[in-house]
């Protein structure tokens, strides 16, 4: 029997390749443009028509990031410089530097403990049999189901009460409450998708649940162990609500916050804005591109089972 006709598989193929490039577009278009304003000054960003390449690369927004804790920005010499025409430091620019090792030490903190916690949680309840198992795994993934938004004063109570407010342990607490319950249905998923004989195995051989844990599970487990600790990471250095609530000094203040000051400031620099922006995405994007094969298959784990 012959084929089915040539022009109809070509016409879906083309239909397939068209929006194929449209998503790509809609989703690489807002942050190649983010890529290329950085590298624009003023001038050439509000162009018209905007330039989508740089006419003439430049390097100083970065710099100007870089060497912001060099100069003292005061409401006098924060407006000689016309944002135009470069020389446009905004206020707070000195932050941007220290909060971006806040958001790495918070982000990093969130993830360690993250993985101890759900790690030991997910075993508990995919491996151990014990009375109230599945109510306990249902109770804790009804704490997500709340809004993040309608937690805010009462997490901001607890941590007052606590004495954390304006410290990066408030971040970290709070972003734990947020991550481990998902974190956790990520690894009994994969968990369950274990074979239980080697578990049974690892026990006749004198292993506890830790050795167990250790020496069965985790191996086996890298995919989604991968997938929660990225999880974890970027949702504590994407977050916003908590951490505008919870720090108003800028010594505890974390990278979306800083950046969203330049926004609201005396004048808006564009170029420092869209130069701050690039800076925030280069440790997800690269944490992402290398444990990509992780990620993904982490993030399946018992979406089919049978």
């Amino acid at each position: 029997m012959s084929g089915p006709p040539v022009l109809p598989r070509l016409a879906r193929g083309l239909v397939i390749s068209s929006f194929s490039l449209l998503f790509v577009a809609y989703v690489a278009g807002p942050v190649a443009w983010l890529a290329s304003s950085s590298l624009q000054t003023e001038a050439e960003i509000t162009a018209v028509p905007p330039n989508w390449l740089p006419p003439q690369p430049t390097l100083v927004n970065f710099n100007a990031i870089f060497t912001a804790r060099e100069r003292e920005v005061t409401y006098e010499n924060r407006r000689q410089g016309d944002p135009a025409t470069g020389g446009f430091l905004p206020s707070g620019a000195q932050n941007l530097v220290p909060a971006l090792w806040n958001s790495l030490i918070v982000g990093a903190c969130v993830g360690a403990l993250n993985l101890l916690l759900s790690l030991t949680g997910a075993y508990a309840i995919a491996v151990i049999p014990f009375r109230g198992r599945h109510a306990t795994l249902y109770t804790v993934l009804a704490t997500r189901v709340i809004p993040d938004i309608a937690l805010a004063v009462p997490l901001f109570l607890v941590i007052r009460t606590l004495g954390l407010v304006n410290s990066l342990s408030a971040l970290v607490v709070t972003y734990l409450a947020v991550t481990v319950p998902f974190t956790i249905f990520i690894l009994i998923s994969y968990f369950e998708g274990i074979p239980r004989d080697l578990y049974r195995a690892a026990r006749m051989d004198g292993c506890g649940h830790w050795g167990a844990l250790r020496h069965v599970y985790l191996p086996l487990a890298v995919p989604a162990i991968v997938a929660a600790l990225m999880f974890a990471f970027l949702t504590s250095w994407n977050e916003f609500v908590f951490a505008l609530v919870l720090t108003q000094n800028v010594e505890a203040q974390t990278l979306p916050i800083i950046i969203s000051g330049f926004i609201m400031d005396f004048t808006t620099s564009f170029s420092f804005v869209n130069a701050a922006g690039v800076i925030a995405i280069v440790p997800p994007v690269l944490l992402s591109v290398l444990f990509q094969r992780y990620i993904v298959s982490g993030l399946t784990a018992g979406a089919v089972k049978g």
